[in-house]
């Protein structure tokens, strides 16, 4: 589900759930442990990637329509938990974007200090409202930090899948390169940040990061009530199962 690779330094978080690496319950509380636990670990930084060509396809539809309400309470409960994990750590977190990242791959990797894309036939974005949903206020202002306000306006509300080089474009993601390289480039840029004076390093990363953080600590704790009363409602859920149906 999650496999764990230590080296120099460097923890890479593989996301391991095939065939697409969708996200259920299970596997995002994983992430959100062990994102937290890796700096105790003696991890200076972290990598987080899934498999060629599929970073994560999101959330895992089919598996959580069987869910009550208090089930994709506990969901969306974790899915916040796994984004305050990640922008919160005290350590690093580089992106290794392997493939496709729609919705929830997407959600994972805004959160992280810099993205690296796979080029290719690959996309990535919050298209929640093509399936009856909606990123969130937390969520909207965490895209916008990194496209600004407009581009997020008109991405957002018409739910944009974005290739790796429009993605670069319009700085969703940092870099592009060849799928085979992503991990390493991941895995170089970690080593860059921790070849630099470490105290100058962390409290610039610490300065950079605190709007983001700050977007957690002005969260109003609604967002899991809201999103599970929009997921049961009719017009979602009738966009969700006919998703369902075609796969």
């Amino acid at each position: 589900m999650l496999q764990t690779i230590d080296s120099e330094g460097v923890r890479e978080l593989r996301l391991a759930r095939p065939p697409v690496n969708a996200l259920d319950t299970a596997l995002i509380e994983a992430l959100a442990d062990a994102v937290q636990a890796a700096p105790a670990a003696g991890a200076h930084a972290i990598v987080l990637s899934g498999q060629p060509g599929i970073f994560s396809a999101g959330l895992d539809v089919p598996a959580l329509l069987r869910l009550d309400a208090a089930g994709m309470r506990c969901a969306f409960t974790a899915l916040g938990r796994a984004q305050e994990a990640i922008a919160r750590s005290t350590v690093p977190v580089i992106a290794a974007i392997t493939g496709h990242a729609p919705a929830g791959g997407t959600v994972l990797v805004l959160h992280c200090d810099y993205r690296v894309m796979a080029d290719g036939p690959f996309t990535m974005g919050l298209n929640e409202v093509a399936v009856g949903l909606t990123p969130g206020p937390l969520l909207h202002k965490a895209y916008a930090r990194l496209v600004g306000e407009g581009r997020a306006a008109v991405l957002l509300t018409r739910g944009a899948m974005l290739e790796p080089q429009a993605a670069r474009a319009c700085g969703l993601v940092d870099e592009v390169c060849a799928p085979g390289d992503v991990v390493p480039r991941a895995h170089a840029y970690a080593q860059q940040l921790l070849a630099l004076p470490s105290q100058a390093m962390r409290t610039t990363r610490d300065t950079a990061r605190a709007a983001l953080v700050g977007l957690f600590e002005e969260d109003d704790g609604t967002f899991a009530d809201r999103a599970t009363e929009l997921w049961f409602s009719p017009e979602t859920q009738m966009h969700l199962k006919s998703l369902f149906a075609r796969k």
